[in-house]
């Protein structure tokens, strides 16, 4: 989609985790393309420095925050009534917000475990419910985007709640973009390697060593790839050709290289 392709200020996106990362990137592409934005996440501040340097950058759009805890049962009916109660229709819905976890499950608390579950799969599960019904209802050409992970191919030690809880976000957007689509709705699952951000705990002079090195990617070409992949109506988004290569070799790692690894980085685990 290039600028100018709708009116601008027309139509809304809805972007979860928009606080900073990838998802400050990809509310501030969509403000550029003339959507208004309504910027959803766990932290007020962060949300609202975002928020207000996108207004400054495309002040022809509305951009609006709300401050919501999205790893509870409750949160996607709770951001659904909002978004009615404010009277936005959301033609964009992009599922972003997301926690890491880098530790055995027998060490991870039961409440991580919990929110982790409920963050990626629950909430963004009944987030594209909800929001794909009503724009079956509207009888509008939606597009949902979801946040995966490339580790959904890498059920390393470690990383087993974490790649799972991906793994079924994949596998349900694919699925759920072939039942949708007759409605003429849109659905992508984006499945970044490393992506210099905070997430992973990587200081910022680490996330520029990575980027340098080629290890890692700018939240900002993430986002441009991931919405390149939502026009065009791929169901799966692996940015960047290479780390496609790499996918056969992460699943086919024995245990007898992977022992070496996990006791290389236990002390990681946390």
């Amino acid at each position: 989609m290039r600028r100018g392709t709708i009116e601008c200020g027309s139509r809304w996106a809805l972007v979860t985790g928009a606080g900073s990362g990838i998802g400050r990137c990809y509310a501030a592409r969509l403000a550029g393309l003339g959507y208004n934005v309504l910027m959803a996440g766990l932290a007020p501040e962060r949300l609202e420095r975002a928020a207000a340097e996108i207004r400054a950058d495309h002040p022809r759009v509305e951009v609006r925050t709300l401050a919501i805890d999205l790893a509870r049962r409750e949160a996607s009916q709770e951001l659904f009534e909002r978004t009615r109660a404010e009277g936005i229709d959301v033609d964009v819905l992009v599922n972003n917000a997301g926690m890491f976890s880098f530790c055995d499950i027998l060490r991870t608390p039961d409440e991580r475990i919990e929110r982790i579950v409920l963050l990626h799969d629950l909430t963004a599960t009944l987030n594209c419910r909800r929001f794909a019904a009503d724009m079956v209802r509207r009888g509008v050409r939606g597009h949902i985007l979801n946040m995966s992970s490339y580790s959904l191919w890498m059920p390393f030690p470690g990383l087993a709640l974490y790649s799972a809880s991906k793994a079924f976000l994949r596998s349900f957007s694919v699925a759920f973009a072939k039942e949708v689509c007759e409605h003429g709705i849109r659905v992508t699952a984006v499945c970044p390697a490393g992506v210099a951000t905070d997430l992973y705990g990587l200081t910022p002079r680490w996330q520029r060593i990575g980027l340098r090195l080629g290890a890692l990617i700018s939240a900002d070409c993430c986002a441009r790839r991931g919405l390149r992949a939502l026009w065009r109506g791929r169901r799966t988004c692996v940015p960047d050709w290479w780390n496609r290569l790499w996918i056969p070799l992460c699943k086919a790692l024995p245990l007898v290289v992977l022992r070496p690894v996990r006791r290389s980085t236990m002390r990681f685990q946390k």
